[in-house]
């Protein structure tokens, strides 16, 4: 009897190690919202896409909204099938439905992964404001909340008056790392340089920024804010995990997108849409990843 009951312990953790390894490697659910932007979100959404899925980790779904101008009523969204949610949109409101839904979605705890132009979204709107931290354009101004900066060690919060958002030329710049123990930053270097990109700076917001992954300097010399600018960060925002990512502006076609082919704006990507929708980071640092003196590139939008 006692070899019976053994061999059936073993029979039952074995099955049970197999479903764990099932569900292990089941892809996040993910749905990637764009359709509108001032952004080249044709090319945006796609390099999304496929960095996600060719990591093996994602599954994802596209929800692309009517252009401009049109009826947005239809555009209404069902978010209880994902596990994350990646905003590529900067454009007109939402359904009243949608907006519910989102908000539900983040309340409850959902992944949020904030992309580039879709923290200029949605001005008027409080409880996205809330969400993205920082946001710029959009009529953005003091009365918006106050800037935000890395100064003498530590985020500064600035009320003085003046436009939200703005940046300078293009250009490769150094990221500088600000809190290596977080989860997406382990083993991630200090300091590498990106590939040319747009480096929004005079961002200002309600200003809840939860932990600061990465900050830049905005050189005057190519039309910045002359300060330490948060580009990488978390948001503190109830249950939600959200990861707000500034870089990544989109190129004229898929093959000339260097801010997005840049291996550190995919990795970041891929590390911060994990944690956001799990909040663990299971990628090992890659071997490609950029050094502070070179640039490196993934042109096909996977290792």
């Amino acid at each position: 009897m006692k070899h019976s009951i053994f061999r059936k312990s073993i029979f039952l953790l074995a099955a049970c190690c197999l479903c764990c390894a099932a569900f292990a490697i089941q892809p996040i659910k993910t749905l990637i919202i764009t359709g509108q932007n001032n952004h080249n979100w044709k090319v945006s959404h796609v390099a999304i896409e496929q960095i996600l899925e060719n990591s093996g980790l994602f599954d994802v779904d596209l929800a692309i909204s009517p252009s401009a101008g049109q009826d947005m009523s239809g555009f209404v969204l069902d978010f209880k099938p994902y596990l994350l949610v990646v905003l590529d949109y900067n454009g007109d409101a939402w359904p009243k439905e949608t907006n519910d839904g989102f908000l539900e979605f983040v309340r409850n705890g959902g992944g949020v992964v904030i992309y580039h132009a879709a923290d200029n979204a949605f001005s008027n709107w409080p409880a996205f404001n809330q969400i993205c931290a920082l946001g710029g354009w959009e009529n953005r101004d003091e009365n918006s909340g106050p800037y935000v900066y890395w100064k003498d060690g530590q985020l500064v919060k600035d009320y003085s008056a003046g436009v939200g958002g703005s940046h300078g030329r293009q250009h490769e710049y150094v990221l500088n790392g600000r809190d290596a123990q977080h989860p997406v930053m382990k083993g991630l270097p200090t300091r590498w340089k990106h590939a040319q990109d747009e480096l929004y700076d005079r961002m200002r917001g309600p200003g809840n920024v939860k932990d600061l992954l990465y900050s830049a300097f905005s050189e005057k010399s190519t039309g910045g804010s002359g300060r330490e600018e948060p580009l990488v960060f978390t948001v503190d925002y109830g249950k939600a995990r959200i990861f707000h990512l500034m870089l990544g502006h989109a190129g004229e076609s898929l093959e000339n997108n260097p801010a997005m082919q840049c291996t550190g704006f995919q990795v970041l990507l891929l590390r911060g849409s994990e944690w956001a929708a799990t909040g663990a980071v299971t990628q090992a640092v890659p071997d490609d990843f950029p050094t502070e003196s070179t640039v490196s590139l993934r042109k096909n939008y996977k290792k």
